[in-house]
């Protein structure tokens, strides 16, 4: 479930800022299927498309895997979840950033503030929070 939550808040969020933003749904989740495809995912339509959710999920339900596997030996991310989520969030997005991205085939657009700032937020509310209620609600 939390997993479930965190893929579902997390790619609703991106769909509206970068919607916003001018970006189409299909091209930004023919981005994240960049990420092993690399440019040429853009062309390849809706697969590519539907790649890039499954790719979302996937990656949404190893952050909820990880914050699990930790909770079961530090309990106090369970105990403190609406502290240590949002903590995680900040961390998936850092991982995700600073690691994940640069090392895959994903476009890569320079450093903005403001870009960075929107992306906390939403890691925060999006990715963490979801992923530690979701643990502290199911996983006891």
């Amino acid at each position: 479930m939390a997993g479930m939550a965190c893929g579902v808040l997390d790619i609703a969020a991106a769909l509206v800022v970068y919607g916003s933003m001018g970006l189409k749904p299909m091209r930004l989740l023919q981005g994240i299927a960049a990420g092993v495809l690399g440019p040429k995912s853009f062309q390849g339509g809706v697969a590519t498309a539907v790649l890039g959710v499954a790719l979302h999920f996937v990656i949404a339900f190893g952050a909820a895997a990880v914050y699990f596997a930790a909770s079961r030996g530090m309990r106090v991310l369970v105990e403190q979840a609406a502290l240590f989520g949002p903590l995680y969030g900040i961390a998936v997005y850092f991982f995700m950033n600073r690691i994940v991205v640069p090392l895959s085939g994903a476009t890569k657009f320079p450093f903005s503030v403001k870009m960075m700032l929107i992306g906390v937020v939403i890691h925060i509310f999006c990715v963490g929070l979801p992923i530690a209620l979701g643990i502290k609600r199911f996983a006891n």
